[in-house]
């Protein structure tokens, strides 16, 4: 699903997914708890071709990733408009296990890996920046490895929390 600020809003089934077009990427994976993976090889479906297929409106500016079981991350457009961004549905030339994120996950190589979300349902794209869950919970904004964007401060409280939420609702209908 591709929704918010965007001309052509729509969704895929898993079949329609795995039928279109697909790259491989070879990159490093960081977490934020200061492990890294080096040279790693994913395969999936660029986010570009999702992004232009639904057109994006002039006033977006972020999106919030969406995930199974309630979870969501969110990045700034320019984080996650670039040609190594994927959707990703295979690793080492195997598809993805549950535990890493099958059926798909978004690979955002050049941040921390909390940002390449796992069982990855779709993009809510939006013209501020609001929290995903690791985010409200003190994570940094971003996340950019090379900087050290690991927490931002603060935890966010409820009331602000659902602030966000709400916000995600009115936007998604």
């Amino acid at each position: 699903m591709v929704s918010g600020l965007v001309a052509r809003p729509f969704s895929l089934t898993y079949d329609e997914l795995l039928a279109l077009p697909r790259k491989t990427v070879v990159c490093d994976i960081h977490c934020v708890t200061t492990w890294s993976r080096l040279d790693n090889t994913f395969e999936g479906v660029p986010v570009q071709a999702l992004l232009d297929r639904a057109g994006l409106k002039p006033d977006a500016q972020y999106c919030l990733v969406v995930a199974e079981q309630g979870f969501t991350t969110n990045l700034p457009l320019a984080d996650l408009n670039r040609p190594d961004n994927l959707i990703a549905l295979k690793w080492a030339g195997e598809w993805l296990t549950p535990e890493h994120g099958w059926p798909a996950r978004l690979l955002v190589p050049h941040l921390y890996f909390w940002k390449s979300a796992k069982w990855v349902r779709g993009f809510e794209l939006f013209d501020e920046d609001l929290p995903g869950f690791w985010e409200q919970n003190g994570y940094h904004m971003r996340g950019d490895p090379w900087t050290e964007e690991r927490y931002g401060g603060r935890g966010l409280t409820q009331h602000e929390i659902n602030k966000f939420r709400n916000a995600s609702k009115k936007i998604a209908r």
